[in-house]
């Protein structure tokens, strides 16, 4: 195969203000979790303001769903990067998370100074079961634009089995996923024949030369891939990891939470894959059962605000970076607020810096390799036994939803109802996910009110 890439001879057309403002716009309006924010930038990028293809954001959207951490914010980065090179990658990253960042601090603030007053109690009552209901609406979404074979059906049942009641570690059914999409790239092809993702645009097949970014545009320099550039990068990525994790050490011990927040959130974002929703049940091991920064129903409360606020899914972890702080009283009880906020900053640099390591160095290789159906393949096999994972999410909060004192004791009929009504707002009528959980808010605050 000729691997060798051409030099663009023309300049990138979208300006560098330009794709500011739009990462700018993005960061305050990307609410609906993972599943709407794909849906909104596909929309807006490839539909509306035609930057890049189809098949090129399928492409960079499979590779993202392959690495540990957050698809959509990874994706944003990935295409700044491939618009504007580095900075165009730490501009779109960066702006994707920061708006949420501080909006979930400033909750978290009002959540520990405040959750005890009655309203916000029933508000929180309230959002609990919508926000199971919301988890499953993103599996059957995914699965949905996915699951068109019976093989990669299959492959998601048996990945909710591994997770749910073998209790295998998901980087293992990532990788049984990937030998498994590789077997059936060999031996059954048509069982990984995924038709292309329609957002319902008249758009979306739109002749691939129509895009600024498409199957025939020459590389810029800052894509071309080398050894050199893929080892500086690597040396300098954990250069910045192991600097910033020293600094803590240093200052406060390797034994304090400071320490082991940096730590633990390394291994969330290296050792756990699939985005948001399979992330969130290895920080719950952690943060709830581990470490015990926050309660079981105080890591759901964090899901439903991190549904309900802007940016990717995955900063609920600055929420909860900031109760353990707070719990920790990191500078004693008198500086609650600060502790909070330094132990969110922690949290988020940390669950983050993997992911701009790895399009900042892994893109180039993926770019080469966006004609070889061996790494097409494995990404098909994996995006499938993400939706089992993310059912059994959906199973687990619906537990402690609907039992929250266990099944010992009796099941919670009010919130089921909520769930329900949730559920059908969802997928039969298509309601937004801001929209459920404010109803659902409402609601929780009325039953308050009223019965309690």
């Amino acid at each position: 195969m000729n691997n060798k890439q051409p030099l663009s001879e023309t300049p990138v057309t979208v300006g560098l203000r330009e794709a500011f403002l739009y990462w700018l716009k993005l960061g305050f309006i990307s609410f609906g979790g993972p599943a709407g924010q794909l849906s909104m930038m596909h929309q807006e990028l490839v539909d509306k303001r035609r930057w890049i293809s189809e098949a090129r954001f399928l492409h960079a959207l499979n590779y993202c769903m392959l690495l540990p951490g957050p698809e959509a914010q990874q994706l944003a980065t990935y295409i700044g990067w491939l618009l504007h090179g580095a900075k165009g990658a730490l501009i779109a990253g960066l702006l994707f998370i920061l708006p949420s960042f501080f909006i979930l601090s400033l909750l978290a603030w009002l959540y520990m100074a405040h959750g005890d007053v009655p309203l916000v109690q029933g508000l929180l009552y309230g959002v609990k079961p919508a926000v199971t209901a919301i988890v499953l609406f993103a599996a059957w979404r995914i699965g949905k634009k996915t699951l068109h074979t019976t093989a990669l059906k299959l492959l998601a049942l048996a990945a909710l089995i591994a997770i749910a009641w073998l209790q295998l570690p998901f980087p293992y059914i990532v990788a049984a996923a990937a030998v498994i999409g590789l077997v059936l790239m060999r031996w059954w092809p048509a069982q990984l024949k995924v038709p292309p993702v329609s957002h319902g645009s008249g758009n979306a097949h739109a002749a691939p030369a129509d895009a600024v970014i498409n199957d025939n545009t020459a590389l810029p320099k800052w894509q071309l891939f080398s050894w050199r550039k893929l080892v500086l990068g690597i040396a300098l990525g954990l250069t910045i990891w192991a600097l910033s994790l020293g600094v803590l050490v240093m200052l406060y011990g390797w034994h304090s939470p400071q320490a082991q927040l940096g730590w633990f959130f390394t291994k969330a974002a290296l050792l756990t894959f699939g985005g948001a929703y399979a992330v969130l049940p290895y920080v719950y091991q952690g943060a709830v059962e581990h470490y015990s920064w926050l309660t079981a129903l105080q890591m759901i409360d964090a899901l439903a605000l991190g549904e309900s606020t802007p940016g990717p899914l995955i900063m609920v972890v600055t929420f909860v970076g900031f109760i353990a702080g707070w719990t920790e009283q990191l500078f004693g009880p008198n500086m609650l607020p600060l502790a909070g906020m330094l132990a969110a900053a922690i949290v988020t640099f940390f669950t983050f810096l993997p992911s701009f390591l790895f399009i900042l160095v892994g893109a180039p290789l993926v770019e080469r390799s966006r004609k070889q159906a061996a790494f097409t393949a494995p990404l098909t096999a994996i995006t499938a036994a993400v939706v089992g994972v993310i059912v059994n999410l959906a199973l687990f909060f619906g537990y402690h939803v609907l039992w929250p004192q266990g099944l010992s004791a009796s099941l919670d009929w009010i919130a089921l109802l909520l769930g329900i009504a949730a559920g059908i707002a969802l997928f039969r009528y298509q309601q937004s996910i801001l929209r459920v959980l404010l109803v659902a808010a409402l609601m929780g605050a009325l039953l308050n009110l009223s019965l309690f």
